[in-house]
């Protein structure tokens, strides 16, 4: 595999070069475990790729087994790429929104911290069924798969009563102004986020328009238990597994929670918006 190591790899490939390494090195599989700090069992599902490894699992593994400095950075360059897993909307279309709806749903009943971050709807746990319908139906799907999708994200909202879950929201202000439904339907999707906000596992903050920004609102991205982020981009869901990878995500997140408006702030500038699109609603 040396060589070849920066192609994209499974983790079967993976464990299996690893193996080689270490045979050829004429170590113990007890003594590299030992010298890499983790369990012989675990280098052991590593190797028959049973259990994909960390960057920086391989890392102390190669160390361990001694190979070169270029050997390393090769494998660790193919481990990095590995971390980042892509799937793509088609692909999910073909197996049924629905379906990846409920994936995301045991997901989220694992996971015991969530931070997410919003620049350009309200986040789907927050969101009305009128929003959500809105948002569905732009994807061009069937009524019976639009209803039974709108069906599975309402029931996975049900995570935001569960206070044995920290639930974190950071949203940026246009994304309460983005007309994605009526004047009046947008102003009970605000409502809601007022609402929901006096829960005690939950925290909502709203960026300002009227603060100093310290990063870019690139982009929405979920983070779960500051392990694993999950990145929705036009054509694919991206998941990154990758510790430094995921740290740049818990970075950016704070830089804008540091900006946010929180509590009773947040809630008045939500209903100034509000109150905005209600007087729309009057007057139209």
């Amino acid at each position: 595999m040396v060589g070849e190591a920066r192609r994209h790899v499974n983790r079967g490939e993976l464990g299996a070069a690893l193996r080689a390494l270490r045979q050829a090195s004429g170590k113990e599989a007890k003594a590299v475990a030992r010298s890499a700090v983790v369990s012989a069992s675990k280098l052991s599902k590593i190797e028959t790729g049973k259990l994909a490894p960390s960057t920086a699992d391989v890392e102390r593994i190669l160390s361990a087994i001694g190979v070169s400095d270029e050997v390393k950075a090769e494998y660790l360059e193919a481990t990095r790429a590995a971390a980042t897993e892509a799937t793509a909307w088609r692909l999910i279309r073909r197996m049924g929104v629905h379906k990846a709806q409920e994936q995301t749903r045991s997901l989220k009943a694992r996971m015991t911290v969530l931070r997410l971050f919003q620049p350009a709807l309200i986040p789907g746990l927050l969101q009305t069924p009128e929003y959500i319908r809105a948002i569905l139906s732009r994807h061009d799907l069937g009524e019976d798969v639009l209803t039974r999708t709108t069906s599975a994200r309402i029931d996975r909202q049900q995570v935001l009563y569960d206070t044995t879950k920290e639930l974190h929201f950071l949203i940026t202000e246009p994304v309460l102004r983005w007309r994605i439904v009526s004047a009046a339907r947008m102003a009970e999707q605000l409502d809601r986020i007022i609402s929901l906000s006096r829960l005690t596992n939950i925290d909502i903050r709203i960026v300002p328009l009227s603060r100093p920004q310290q990063d870019i609102a690139n982009h929405a991205f979920v983070v779960r238990d500051d392990r694993t982020v999950t990145v929705e981009t036009i054509h694919a869901e991206i998941v990154v597994t990758d510790p430094r990878d995921v740290s740049l995500y818990v970075r950016k997140f704070e830089r804008f929670a540091s900006t946010a408006l929180s509590g009773d702030d947040m809630r008045a500038l939500i209903k100034a918006i509000r109150d905005e699109l209600l007087r729309e609603q009057e007057t139209g």
